[in-house]
């Protein structure tokens, strides 16, 4: 079995669910957004919300395609930085309970993580984010032998905003021989680097994940048409257009993959999973349209819990219907 390495934010999601909105109020933030917080204020909304009860559930975005992927049978790796703190040492042994040989840098600095503020009939989500430690992870923490034995690396793109740091690891990676894959994350820090990502897409990177938002922001076209400007730029293209599926194209090889079926009630974690089923049956040789439907397939399942784990039932049903589909494809 082939082996996979990622790079990330080690975040931690808090997450709450609320009677109302007095909490939301009282620090400021807007119901439905994303704020950034600083310490002190991350600090006084943690102790708030442990007196209505709290889940903690260690993530983020490579982080979640990482420990599926280490579900899958790869063997896994994962860089990141936490603080010498309870949050920290979660994050770490959490990640080692998935099977993931988890390298964990530390900081000064307390370990990131994300409160989720879950509200209303909709279970509308509101966060609070205190990066910490993650803000911490630089080029100079980086070492050639991280990488050494790696088939595959995998790129967070919230990181490509410390672009010294992606760049280190993104030669490294290719000095180790891995095939180099990115989530682009996030449109705003697409447009934001857009210089960077090409550079760094055109030079180093393989296969590209993006959301119809993100290769827009990369190609200044709309999702089909997005598709194929990206495969220009790297051996495979994937652009994921939500409840519509997704397209795939390697060269002048495009398929459309519908979506799979699921009972969704939450979309979080929905983009991570497919890059890891993606990435699992491209390990594995398979077909570009089995790929992208390897995706798929383990994506419904997570749109169909609340937050970024899979419970064991339908891992279990994923499985089967993946062995099945690779089996026809043999």
């Amino acid at each position: 079995m082939k082996s996979i390495l990622a790079i990330g934010n080690a975040l931690t999601d808090i997450l709450a669910v609320l009677p109302d909105d007095t909490l939301l109020k009282k620090y400021h933030l807007p119901k439905g957004s994303m704020q950034h917080v600083d310490m002190e204020t991350g600090d006084r909304i943690w102790d708030a919300l442990k007196e209505v009860g709290v889940k903690y559930v260690p993530g983020g975005s490579a982080a979640n395609t990482i420990t599926c992927t280490s579900i899958f049978g790869m063997p896994s790796g994962f860089i990141g930085k936490i603080g010498n703190d309870d949050l920290g040492h979660l994050f770490k042994s959490t990640m080692e309970q998935y099977g993931v040989r988890a390298n964990m840098l530390l900081s000064t600095k307390s370990s990131g993580r994300c409160m989720v503020f879950i509200t209303g009939a909709n279970a509308e989500r509101t966060f609070a984010d205190y990066m910490g430690a993650t803000l911490e992870l630089g080029p100079d923490d980086l070492k050639p032998e991280y990488f050494e034995g790696y088939d595959y690396f995998h790129i967070e793109g919230y990181l490509v905003q410390n672009q010294e740091l992606i760049s280190r690891a993104a030669k490294l990676a290719k000095a180790a021989g891995c095939i180099i894959s990115i989530d682009m994350a996030s449109y705003n820090v697409v447009e934001s680097n857009d210089a960077f990502f090409h550079n760094l897409v055109d030079n180093y990177v393989d296969i590209v994940f993006a959301n119809e938002t993100e290769a827009r922001a990369f190609t200044k076209m709309e999702p089909r048409d997005a598709c194929a400007e990206l495969a220009n730029h790297c051996d495979i293209a994937v652009v994921k257009i939500g409840k519509d599926g997704s397209m795939v194209q390697r060269g002048d090889e495009y398929h459309y993959i519908p979506a799979w079926p699921a009972a969704t009630i939450d979309a979080t974690g929905a983009g991570d999973t497919y890059a890891a089923g993606f990435l699992y049956a491209h390990s594995l040789g398979m077909p570009l349209r089995v790929c992208g439907e390897v995706g798929s397939i383990i994506a419904a399942k997570v749109v169909e819990v609340i937050g970024t784990k899979i419970d064991i039932p339908r891992w279990k049903d994923a499985k089967a219907e993946i062995r099945e589909l690779i089996a026809k494809n043999a």
